[in-house]
């Protein structure tokens, strides 16, 4: 994927100034920014939505004059999800079609995220929750063989169990996949990239490279003391996957290794009960 000179206007606000933006194959990306930035904007051009100025390239292919061949390359999360009347089993139907994927493959990636897409099957996609139609949008995404994939806010509105798969399901596809995550919070998605890429006021402000980037598929093992069993902590770790160990006093389990600052955000509300905090990296597992 490449960008050069990307620029954007509507009427007189200038939203993408001259951008320039090389990617590798395999290469994780994130790209960060306040609202407003122009990330949506920079992924609405990738996609050929708009007409702008400059180069725009994804696997050597213009995406406004050779969109569908780019969108059957292109897995994408939205950040919102389109308000599509089309029941669940059509749409999959469709999306597979679209990119020559199968609806079987991409309920398999539903079902491995906690969605069950059969008793849906006749439902439509706007009366889902907002957790189930981000599972399916990510099942639709990956469940296709993708040059480039295009996450925006990827995982805004999963459960800890759900995310770790998610980061599963992206490690799988690292080795050959090019991926840009849109956030902005970089420590939502600094633990997922190799490079951060930050926009400001339409123009690139900071690329850098993120030297200690964990593996997607790392885990975390954790065991947490308190100063006394609480309720609403017990309620919060366990939504984690930690188990009870010493009458509600001692936690133990794994988290995913991406997931650690969110993580420790959630500890960090209880701080005045944590007597201590251990996070060790597990040993990966034998292939």
């Amino acid at each position: 994927m490449s960008l050069t000179g990307l620029s954007k206007s509507f009427r007189a606000a200038r939203v993408l100034d001259g951008v320039d933006l090389e990617m590798e194959p395999g290469e994780r990306v994130a790209l960060v920014g306040a609202n407003g930035a122009g990330k949506t904007t920079l992924i609405r051009c990738l996609l050929g939505e708009y007409v702008c100025e400059g180069r725009v390239a994804v696997a050597g292919l213009v995406p406004r004059e050779q969109r569908r061949e780019v969108l059957r390359r292109v897995g994408f999360v939205p950040q919102l999800p389109p308000p599509l009347k089309m029941p669940v089993a059509q749409l999959l139907r469709f999306a597979a079609a679209l990119c020559e994927s199968s609806p079987e493959r991409m309920a398999g990636i539903a079902e491995r995220l906690g969605l069950d897409p059969a008793p849906l099957a006749r439902r439509p996609f706007e009366r889902l929750s907002g957790g189930q139609k981000q599972k399916l949008l990510i099942a639709i995404a990956l469940g296709r063989s993708a040059d480039l994939l295009i996450l925006d806010e990827p995982a805004a509105n999963l459960d800890p169990g759900a995310r770790a798969v998610f980061f599963d399901l992206l490690d799988e596809r690292a080795a050959g996949t090019s991926m840009l995550i849109s956030s902005h919070r970089l420590d939502e998605v600094a633990s997922l990239v190799q490079r951060v890429i930050e926009l400001e006021q339409g123009r690139v402000a900071l690329d850098d490279r993120v030297a200690d980037a964990a593996g997607l598929g790392t885990r975390l093992a954790c065991r947490l003391l308190l100063s006394r069993a609480d309720e609403a902590v017990g309620r919060a770790l366990r939504t984690w996957g930690l188990d009870e160990v010493e009458g509600g006093t001692r936690w133990e389990g794994s988290i995913p290794g991406p997931d650690r600052l969110r993580f420790l955000g959630t500890v960090s509300r209880y701080a005045g009960l944590l007597v201590s905090l251990e996070l060790r990296e597990e040993p990966a597992a034998d292939t």
